[in-house]
């Protein structure tokens, strides 16, 4: 009850607030006429003061009292006028009688209309930060639950990189690029950096988190990117971006130019490309038409994302994350192997498609399956020769089948070799054909190509000290 008592006095209290200027009627502005009618008898005062010092004669003495006394008539007229219609005191207009009636009904039962819906006196009170924000991305309570089981499920098995995966695209489908960009940071530690794609998709999350602004780290992951898979459009992409941000408007266009040129007509990326092309040329001040380049042929879709969009093949639905996320690791791996075979059969009826070949390679991989890991991924080079991202996952693949990163088998240095041929700075390359240059005690060329190596890395780097101690090793004669 006492609710109620204290709103009708607040009601009220609002209601006599907003009626008050509309009762209190129109006034005689005689206040402001009386304050000019004072000012003018300064001015006379002040005029007759001027006369007095001679700083001016009689004659114009007299035009300035005229002057002042035609003014202090005006203003006698007008305040007699404005005061002539109320002479008994304040009048109140008909139509503010009406207005003043109207709101004393709707200012309480307005307030009563909003407030019973929504509103009750035993209500506890709702501080901003206990509310409940809505879901990213429209979600659905069912997905929100998928994703906490799938996020309790990585912090009980936080190797799992299928389930990294499938949380940094999830994220990524939802806009929350900041947890986008942590899943993928984690499945890049469990997958130990090895996995271009996944290099690349982390380093696209952490643009996305910056809201389009390329950090210095991800400059930095996309070059590694490119290093392993020179044909990764992404990077190209988003370094050409890093370079317009940075003020190297000419460095971008060309770097944008020459994606287009390596990219087939049907890529998805294409049309964003070809309009940073258009926008940085006008920049520039250069023709459009003279430096737009044709693609090449169309070709079959390669699964990649368009840059600056999130990924949109072969990420999981809605409904395949919710699944995904209630299946225990075995059901996961059950439903992943099924989609890999999935790929296997596609590919044996299109032996030609190197880059599904590639990824049949990788997921082998990721299953712990080496020797079928190898076959495709022999098979993906012999669709591509030449292609440097087949030939060094080829190479790691015979690593992990019939060796050790100690002692490479013969075949994986012979197509590192190769490697070096067609692109004489892959890391990869350079440090296990040193490798192997060292274990046959050819002390010239590990030194060599190590020294070579050295100077990629980042001062201060792990890598950067394995490589100086094996050279530090090869001059102690160790």
């Amino acid at each position: 009850m006492l609710f109620w008592i204290v709103a009708a006095a607040m009601t009220a209290a609002v209601t006599a607030l907003v009626l008050t200027p509309l009762l209190r009627g129109r006034r005689g502005s005689t206040g402001r006429a009386a304050y000019d009618m004072e000012v003018y008898r300064d001015q006379l005062k002040e005029l007759e003061r001027d006369l007095a010092r001679g700083g001016i004669d009689e004659r114009q003495a007299q035009a300035a009292r005229a002057e002042i006394g035609r003014r202090m008539l005006a203003v006698a007229d007008e305040d007699t006028r404005e005061a002539a219609p109320s002479p008994g005191g304040p009048s109140i207009s008909r139509n503010s009688r009406w207005a003043a009636l109207a709101l004393c009904v709707v200012i309480p039962f307005g307030a009563l209309a909003v407030y019973v819906p929504t509103g009750h006196p035993n209500m506890p009170g709702q501080p901003f930060a206990s509310r409940e924000a809505a879901p990213p991305g429209g979600a659905t309570p069912e997905i929100m639950q998928a994703i906490a089981k799938l996020r309790q499920h990585l912090k009980d098995d936080p190797n799992d990189l299928q389930g990294w995966l499938l949380m940094g695209q999830t994220q990524t489908r939802m806009g929350d690029f900041d947890a986008s960009a942590e899943a993928f940071r984690q499945a890049v530690a469990v997958s130990q950096g090895k996995d271009p794609s996944i290099l690349s998709s982390y380093a696209e999350a952490m643009t996305a988190a910056a809201q389009g602004v390329v950090p210095e780290e991800a400059s930095r992951t996309f070059e590694a990117v490119l290093q392993a898979d020179p044909h990764d459009a992404r990077a190209h992409y988003y370094l050409a971006l890093a370079r317009a941000q940075a003020g190297d408007i000419r460095g971008a266009l060309d770097r944008w130019v020459a994606l287009v040129k390596q990219s087939p007509a049907d890529a998805p990326w294409l049309p964003t490309v070809r309009q940073r092309i258009t926008d940085t040329a006008g920049q520039l001040g250069v023709d459009v038409a003279s430096v737009m380049p044709q693609p090449l042929p169309p070709s079959q879709p390669q699964g990649q994302s368009q840059p600056g969009a999130p990924p949109n093949a072969p990420g999981p639905t809605r409904d395949q994350v919710a699944g995904a996320a209630n299946m225990t690791p075995e059901q996961r791996d059950t439903m992943i192997r099924g989609m890999v075979d999935t790929l296997a059969t596609r590919l044996r009826d299109n032996p030609n498609d190197a880059d599904g070949w590639l990824r049949l390679g990788r997921a082998y991989r990721v299953l712990g399956e080496t020797d079928k890991a190898t076959e495709a991924l022999r098979s993906g080079v012999q669709a591509a020769p030449g292609r440097v991202d087949l030939m060094t996952a080829y190479a790691d693949a015979l690593i992990a089948s019939g060796g050790s990163d100690e002692a490479p088998p013969a075949p994986a240095v012979t197509v590192f070799r190769d490697v070096l041929k067609l692109q004489p700075d892959n890391p990869q390359a350079l440090y296990y054909v040193g490798l192997d240059a060292a274990r046959t005690d050819n002390t010239a060329e590990a030194s060599q190509l190590w020294g070579k190596l050295l100077t990629q890395l980042q001062p201060g780097s792990p890598e950067h000290a394995e490589v100086q101690a094996r050279l530090d090793g090869l001059k102690r004669g160790g």
